[in-house]
């Protein structure tokens, strides 16, 4: 199985993209949002999603571990396959999906490709309440940017689920906690955590 795969970005195409990994040319299947990030020439570093069929076998890219673990969480509700599921997670990025769920918001879930409302409401119904998905090997490894630094989508993932760790440490419960979190943080957006589990507590105050 591949999980991760760190080369030369060779061809970026419409929905796929070949990535040179000491002269071996693998394809991916990827998002748009992804695709648009990625330049021939450039180093890159993808996290795989690998599909075995009887017929194939096919690969999947992410810019994260977080993404690809709900791109496979997303696929537990029924009538969600691998076409769905990529599009949903090129429309949002992983806390945006965590908080639409949090909030019971199927109206940003039908931002991506080919998913209507009853669709989206059933993923909102078979998802909401439980906690995120974990990376291959327990939590999430941070990733980083060329320079080094976390990207601006980590660092506000990470908050939020930090608060929300918090929070249910606290004694309240994964769905309460989530919901609490994802109302305060659209209203202070760059919030750090001492920041977010105060507002939180009031959202949660009866």
């Amino acid at each position: 199985m591949i999980g991760r795969l760190r080369g030369e970005i060779a061809t970026v195409g419409t929905d796929s993209v070949m990535i040179d990994v000491n002269g071996v040319g693998y394809v991916a299947l990827a998002g748009g949002r992804l695709l648009g990030k990625l330049q021939p020439g450039k180093e890159a570093t993808l996290h795989i999603e690998t599909r075995v069929t009887e017929n194939s076998i096919t690969l999947f890219a992410f810019e994260s571990d977080e993404a690809r673990a709900w791109f496979v969480r997303l696929q537990d509700v029924p009538g969600v396959a691998g076409k769905s599921a990529m599009a949903i997670m090129d429309a949002l990025s992983p806390a945006e999906l965590q908080d639409a769920l949090a909030l019971g918001d199927a109206a940003s879930i039908t931002r991506a490709k080919g998913v209507g409302k009853k669709l989206a409401e059933r993923i909102v119904g078979e998802l909401a309440g439980k906690a995120p998905p974990m990376g291959r090997f327990g939590a999430f490894r941070p990733h980083t940017e060329a320079n080094g630094a976390a990207p601006e989508a980590a660092i506000a993932t990470g908050t939020r689920s930090e608060t929300i760790s918090a929070l249910v440490n606290l004694g309240y419960s994964q769905s309460d906690a989530a919901r609490a979190v994802a109302t305060a943080i659209r209203e202070k957006p760059d919030a750090d955590t001492g920041t977010l589990i105060k507002a939180s507590l009031k959202e949660l105050a009866p």
